[in-house]
């Protein structure tokens, strides 16, 4: 068991960068917070183990995991101070450095397979809600902007409830560069056709906004509503929870 007690050592410097996603980029590294996350993960460790972080409270997992025979796990101790700030949602449990999978590149000539979800969502709560919806009602696939937040963002997946570990993901660049190659696309907004009485097709793609300004102005959108009553509009991932029922309903 390594043990650091200095705030200026590089592994503790790095796993405060993890909290956000130019820090994931930069280190190729994400930590997995949350008991329930982490018993399931163990169940089934689909991605490299690069650490596990313990306070002096905290008993090892991988110790004695037979993870452990596969692969040399280093175990790092922290004051509980010290933990409490890597430990950036709360968790008071053990955290696991994972490396993050690639994402592939979307073919910019391949068509819907499915219910394909556009997400250019830079708030990683938000991405995670999304994902965890969509993991549920059969989404095939999460296409990532450059606008999205990282998916290994602890916030996101989080608010995933581990959906963003599950769910394949593809990777695009600016959403407006892809609307414009791109005229299937529909999007979820204020004013368009009501998505309950939407002929969904099996195969399409489905871009979900931030809350405010939506898709105003942008040309070259097919445009589905969620109709309210009461409320100007609705949380962005309500409505789009609503959406995507909306579709499972008629390919279920």
């Amino acid at each position: 068991m390594i043990e650091i007690s200095s705030k200026t050592n590089d592994h503790f410097r790095r796993w405060i960068e993890l909290a956000s996603s130019r820090g994931i980029k930069k280190h190729g590294e994400f930590i997995l917070m949350g008991e329930k996350l982490i018993q399931e993960f163990l169940e089934n460790p689909n991605y490299k183990i690069k650490g596990e972080i313990v306070h002096e409270d905290l008993k090892s997992l991988t110790l004695t995991h037979p993870v452990s025979k596969n692969q040399r796990i280093p175990i790092y101790k922290l004051p509980k101070a010290m933990f409490n700030e890597v430990d950036v949602v709360g968790t008071h449990y053990n955290l696991l450095v994972l490396e993050p999978k690639p994402i592939e590149t979307l073919d910019s000539t391949a068509k819907a397979v499915g219910l394909e979800v556009i997400a250019p969502l830079g708030d990683p709560s938000n991405l995670g809600a999304l994902v965890r919806s969509a993991l549920a009602f059969k989404v095939s696939k999460i296409i990532l902007t450059e606008e999205s937040s990282s998916p290994y963002h602890p916030k996101a997946i989080k608010a995933s409830a581990g959906a963003l570990l599950k769910l394949p993901l593809l990777k695009t660049g600016k959403f407006l560069d892809f609307i414009q190659t791109n005229n299937d696309v529909y999007a979820l907004d204020m004013k368009g056709e009501n998505v309950a009485k939407f002929n969904w097709p099996k195969n399409l793609r489905l871009v979900i906004g931030e809350e405010g300004p939506g898709f105003s102005g942008i040309k070259g959108l097919n445009r589905l509503s969620v109709p309210t009553d009461g409320v100007e509009s609705l949380n962005a991932t309500v409505a789009a929870s609503i959406a995507l029922f909306s579709y499972a309903q008629k390919h279920s």
